[in-house]
């Protein structure tokens, strides 16, 4: 990973843009509180590229969707590239579980800058029993969508380098089996450091460091470039939400330029899915633990090589 500083001074290649349209959420509460949504809310619709695909009208609703995505791929290529990103925020911390005890404001003045207390540690906070359940129960979601309605998984597995992250990816994914003729991908997450929360004084945000991810994730691959010590947490400030958005940027400018594959995922923080919100211009929405919503996004290449 480059250094913050030098990622700020980057010319662009892309301009990214949400893709509205396709993908159903169903809001509620005062934060606009968005679930998993049945078949990941893909709205069933004709696309333009049915006849040929199609003419027997007998393909699922996903896999008509996955043709188009295909199609605006090929036809656009060297203007523009599309990708479907399902983006999961992780199951519930223990640094969640004490917030929701003791009060936002009160976990905000006494507790963040502390690794844990008697019952439990938060330090780079690893997921609760109920954590796990909901990363079951996402696995249990792919499964099932996987094999009824040949809903795509990810061709390519992304995740912060945080320990609920990197647990919440490995139990929503791994051991899925598909029936006989579905290809399944291999799950061989790559770990990213733009994808890890909001940068500031939190000891929950600080992660551990890289030979402690290798011996407990082997499964997982590091970036290029990836450092064994955490290098960006904060001992005082926070970053503000436009840098965080500039930083989230600079991570689809690197998954669009080097990954080729089309639908992909991010297990990543709610901060991480607020900062994607602003950087492609999505519709607000918040995302409680344990869900996974889909992004759209369409890059336009604006610097050529």
């Amino acid at each position: 990973m480059r250094s913050l500083a030098a990622l700020k001074t980057m010319a662009p290649k892309y301009r990214f843009t949400a893709v509205p349209g396709y993908f159903k959420m169903e809001g509620r509460g005062p934060r606009n509180e968005v679930p998993t949504m049945p078949g990941m809310g893909l709205i069933d619709q004709p696309y333009p590229t049915d006849e040929a695909f199609d003419p027997q009208r007998s393909k699922q609703p996903w896999e008509r969707f996955a043709n188009l995505l295909n199609s605006w791929n090929e036809s656009e290529k060297g203007k523009a590239a599309y990708k479907l990103i399902y983006v999961t925020r992780h199951g519930q911390g223990y640094h969640n579980a004490k917030e929701s005890d003791v009060g936002s404001a009160e976990w905000e003045t006494r507790w963040v800058m502390l690794n844990g207390d008697d019952n439990s540690t938060w330090f780079d906070s690893h997921l609760t029993l109920e954590g796990i359940r909901q990363a079951m129960t996402m696995n249990a979601f792919w499964q099932d969508a996987a094999t009824t309605l040949k809903l795509p998984l990810p061709r390519r597995y992304y995740a912060s380098p945080l320990a609920r992250c990197l647990e919440t990816c490995k139990l929503s994914f791994e051991g899925i089996e598909l029936p006989p003729g579905q290809e399944k991908p291999s799950f061989k997450p790559i770990i990213k450091e733009l994808l890890r929360e909001r940068l500031h004084f939190h000891t929950c945000d600080r992660r551990r460091n890289g030979t402690w991810i290798r011996e407990n994730f082997p499964e997982f691959e590091f970036e290029e470039g990836f450092v064994d010590e955490d290098v960006y947490w904060k001992t005082e400030g926070r970053e503000t939400l436009q840098e965080h958005a500039a930083r989230t940027m600079a991570l689809l400018e690197d998954v669009f330029e080097h990954d080729d594959e089309q639908i992909i995922s991010f297990s990543t923080h709610s901060g991480t899915i607020a900062a994607l919100i602003k950087a492609t211009g999505h519709e607000d929405f918040f995302v409680e633990p344990g869900n996974v919503v889909p992004f759209l996004i369409k890059g336009e290449i604006i610097q050529p090589n």
